[in-house]
């Protein structure tokens, strides 16, 4: 029987809904639209959008919006956090092994064509750990929920995922509008992210940072389907937002162009695909890429997040 997240089998309102239920009786449908349409008229005057080419038409979209939260108790929240964090955790020691000895071509698990000949591995690679030994910075995660207390993983992104943005701008505009859901303090904080986020990556700075690491985000330009999100998560965390035009390579560092001369960079939580991000190495064509940025990684100049070939760990046919 396929799982209703408001309902128990018998049509009881499951507990953890019990609240909402109430408020969405008290708002009536008529208040529901109202607010839904609210909803959407600041999200259009903030531009919180994403862009859907190849569609005809305008191609900016607004975020999906729905005014009933799917809810997780604590309990369920436990449970699913301690199962993330082992998962990024196996995802990177994969990474690892893949990049090193591969113990788990030579046990039979996998075939070796499936990495090696597979598109996502990065053969420049090879035999290079990065700082902290992480390889996915930032894993995005598909869950799933098949039953009371009861996950299951349908996919996941150890490249570039997008979205977390919009999960923020979600949990602010609902906690502005419907406060009287928010009103006990019983619902966990999500404005935490982009401090952490942005810990987690001076925590990987390379050797070369002998200060305060020097965050940036990279982002393709504002063509780009995600930059709001880009620009969002640069915002939030107090870093610059560059462009590859406002990178160079010099002395085994990479440089970020100010009004005030260059600036050593350490982190960047790049937003551009592996393929991209240095014409000297990957694509000769790329117009996206920094030259040289790849070598002054190799030698500890700079730490890039994610690391190229993440994306083996999510390749469907892994």
């Amino acid at each position: 029987m396929p799982f209703h997240e408001m309902f128990e089998p018998d049509g009881s309102i499951r507990p953890c809904y019990g609240e909402v239920q109430q408020w969405v009786e008290r708002t009536g449908i008529a208040g529901l639209n109202r607010r839904l349409d609210e909803a959407e008229a600041i999200f259009r005057r903030i531009g919180i959008t994403f862009a859907v080419y190849g569609e005809g038409g305008d191609p900016e979209r607004l975020i999906p919006f729905d005014l009933l939260p799917r809810i997780f108790t604590a309990q369920e929240w436990r449970v699913l956090d301690r199962g993330i964090r082992q998962r990024a955790r196996a995802l990177n020691a994969f990474l690892h092994d893949v990049y090193h000895r591969g113990e788990i071509v030579k046990a039979g698990i996998m075939p070796a064509d499936i990495i090696y000949r597979n598109s996502a591995y990065c053969a420049e690679m090879a035999d290079f750990t990065p700082p902290g030994k992480v390889y996915s910075h930032i894993v995005g995660i598909d869950i799933v929920r098949t039953g009371p207390g009861s996950f299951e993983v349908l996919e996941d992104n150890c490249r570039t995922p997008s979205g977390v943005s919009y999960m923020l701008e979600n949990r602010e505009i609902m906690t502005r509008m419907f406060p009287e859901l928010f009103e006990q303090g019983l619902v966990a904080p999500v404005d935490d992210y982009p401090a952490e986020l942005l810990k987690s990556l001076k925590e990987v700075a390379p050797p070369a940072c002998k200060g305060d690491p020097v965050v940036v985000v990279l982002t393709p330009g504002s063509l780009n389907s995600a930059y709001y999100e880009h620009s969002f998560l640069a915002d939030l965390m107090g870093v610059e937002l560059v462009e590859p035009a406002d990178l160079f390579v010099d002395n085994d560092r990479v440089w970020m162009k100010t009004t005030l001369g260059p600036k050593a960079v350490d982190v960047i939580y790049r937003r551009i695909d592996d393929e991209y991000i240095d014409p000297l190495v990957f694509r000769p064509d790329s117009l996206l890429g920094i030259p040289g940025i790849f070598n002054v990684y190799r030698n500890g100049g700079v730490t890039l997040a994610s690391a190229p070939g993440s994306g083996i760990a999510d390749d469907k046919a892994v």
